[in-house]
């Protein structure tokens, strides 16, 4: 061993060339939040070139205001549940965002309006379809989770529901603005053409007067409890009482403790056929990959590769929050505490 120095001062002297160990160079994971919240008024054909600065301005101070009530409640103690639904209830009532106040119209000229709502503790949920006089089809599904034995109503029956319940009934004349009716007059005309050309009925999604968006929320409280909602007018010009994936459990929104909450826009047909929202979540549960990736796996892949436009929200029960969309924008807003943000594009 008498040789074995000068060997060892040579490994000692290529271990300092090395720098520090790997380890020394990791990042310490980020802490939980005491509270998370993301919030989203639509996907779609949002791009910058057909939006004034005022117009840009009214929506980004509209994403802030809501955020601001959700985070309230949560900065002060409240449930994830009662943050969601003050949140989108307040976007119901924003003229700017397809729900609500603000919902497009359908072929025969009505404002329908579908919503859901879930928590994430017991995997409860609510939902209602196709109601014309509820002034906030959110706080309906809430009641529908939390008061009745079902987890969907639709139509004259959600309504009445609503009315036995002493939730606010208006008349429909409540949910018209011009923007979403002039959106309707034009589409409107523009069909009339096609036929005239083709003889068929159809036109692009692409259309910035084709509205397919919504409104949504996710929480995570400091109980450690989560909670989902989403509400919207559905799709201009839509037919038949159709209804996409806001009202439907596990596609436009799913919330469970064990993974994350999740609140879906888009083009709903697309959405429910691959239970998008239950698909985040079960990625995260099942599989133990992160949000982050589950998220852009289903957003960037496997939508996108057939071609359905549209984004998500979503947060887990660490806090980590995900806003992925595949279109050209997507209203949304996010808030942890001592961190904001509002986007667009």
């Amino acid at each position: 061993m008498k040789n074995s120095y000068p060997i060892l001062l040579v490994l000692s002297l290529l271990y300092a060339c090395q720098g520090p160990r790997e380890q020394n160079t990791h990042r310490m994971p980020t802490p939980k939040p005491a509270y998370a919240i993301a919030i989203h008024g639509g996907a779609g054909a949002i791009r910058r070139e057909d939006m004034t600065p005022e117009k840009e301005a009214a929506y980004r101070a509209a994403l802030d205001s809501a955020l601001t009530i959700g985070e309230t409640i949560l900065q002060n103690g409240g449930s994830s549940l009662d943050a969601v639904t003050a949140t989108v209830s307040w976007l119901e009532d924003c003229p700017l965002f397809n729900a609500g106040r603000g919902a497009v119209f359908t072929h025969d000229g009505k404002n329908e309006l579908d919503a859901s709502i879930m928590d994430g503790r017991d995997r409860s949920a609510g939902a209602v379809g196709g109601v014309t006089t509820v002034r906030h089809p959110i706080q309906l599904a809430r009641a529908v989770m939390e008061q009745s034995p079902h987890v969907f109503l639709t139509g004259r029956g959600a309504e009445m529901f609503a009315a036995e319940k002493g939730l606010e009934i208006v008349d429909p004349a409540w949910f018209y603005t011009e923007e979403r009716w002039n959106s309707l007059q034009k589409i409107l005309t523009e069909e009339k053409n096609t036929l005239k050309k083709t003889g068929q009925y159809r036109m692009s999604l692409q259309h910035p007067d084709y509205k397919f968006g919504t409104v949504g929320c996710v929480a995570l409280d400091k109980n450690g409890n989560l909670a989902a909602g989403t509400s919207t007018g559905g799709m201009t010009n839509k037919r038949w009482n159709r209804l996409g994936d806001s009202p439907v459990i596990g596609a436009g929104t799913y919330a469970g403790n064990e993974a994350c909450a999740v609140s879906c826009t888009g083009h709903g047909e697309f959405f429910i056929r691959y239970a998008v929202a239950h698909d985040i979540w079960a990625r995260m549960a099942y599989a133990g990959v992160s949000l982050q990736e589950a998220t852009d796996a289903v957003i960037y892949q496997k939508l996108k590769t057939i071609g359905a436009e549209g984004g998500l929200i979503a947060v887990d029960k660490d806090g980590n929050i995900a806003l992925p969309f595949n279109s050209a924008g997507m209203y949304r807003g996010w808030a942890k505490p001592g961190e904001r943000e509002v986007e667009i594009y």
